[in-house]
């Protein structure tokens, strides 16, 4: 990939799953990369380990949290001098369909995963964009999901915030190209990781015969496009997302 070694990259969710897999990607092609957690610091730390090369740094933030974000990017740029990309990857997913009984905990379910999903990139933009302008442009990626485009029955706030971070990108697109910033989106589909696991193992036949390609996705195979972004082979694209789901689509 071309023009990554020196470059910096703070992924956020870098614990594990996809985080973990675009760190240590982007360290493989000679980027230093900020490792984020909020509480699973020992996995964090293994990530850590794995990454090849020097320099690397572990920021530990609650991304709900506007005020910890923001320590978070400074942090980030007193250690590295720069931030070239920053990758919005922390997520959750849960169960909250519209049927919910309790009004209240309706609330709250979506408010948490509104502030998790959609407002953790937004903030951690805000933060980063003064950072990329002083030095002359910089990449910002969003971890969203095909769930943006097919919609959820049993998870609508984790689909709407996908969407969100969509619109995000393309918003940001418009906005900040003058800048020589760039905006991208990833929407992976069913990815091997933690948070699929459940899911995976109670309806794999189901979700295997959605996949044209007839397997579930890696959290390499999602790295593989964060690092695509990344690199100067995608200057010419800002705005755009980019559908990793083996060929399935919304409507399956």
């Amino acid at each position: 990939m071309e023009g990554l070694q020196e470059r910096t990259a703070l992924v956020t969710g870098a614990s594990g799953g996809i985080g973990s897999a675009i760190a240590r990607a982007y360290a493989r092609q000679g980027m230093r990369v900020a490792v984020h957690f909020n509480t699973s610091e020992d996995a964090a730390r293994r990530t850590l380990a794995e990454l090849e090369g020097d320099g690397h740094l572990l920021v530990q933030a609650d991304v709900a949290e506007p005020e910890s974000i923001r320590r978070m990017i400074a942090e980030t740029v007193a250690a590295f001098g720069r931030l070239d990309v920053l990758v919005n990857n922390a997520g959750i997913y849960e169960l909250g369909p519209f049927d919910m009984a309790d009004y209240a905990a309706w609330q709250t379910h979506w408010q948490h995963t509104l502030d998790i999903n959609l407002m953790s990139a937004a903030n951690a933009t805000y933060c980063a964009l003064p950072v990329m302008k002083a030095q002359g442009g910089g990449k910002v990626i969003n971890v969203a999901s095909r769930a943006a485009f097919r919609g959820e029955t049993e998870a609508p706030a984790y689909a709407v915030s996908k969407a969100g971070m969509i619109s995000l990108t393309r918003c940001l697109a418009r906005a900040e190209a003058k800048n020589g910033i760039l905006s991208y989106g990833i929407a992976p589909g069913w990815v091997e990781t933690a948070m699929a696991r459940e899911g995976m193992e109670t309806m794999a036949e189901e979700i295997l015969a959605q996949i044209p390609l007839g397997r579930i996705a890696t959290v390499e195979d999602v790295a593989g496009v964060a690092l695509f972004l990344a690199s100067d082979a995608a200057n010419y694209l800002t705005g755009i997302t980019i559908l990793v789901a083996g060929g399935s689509w919304w409507t399956t």
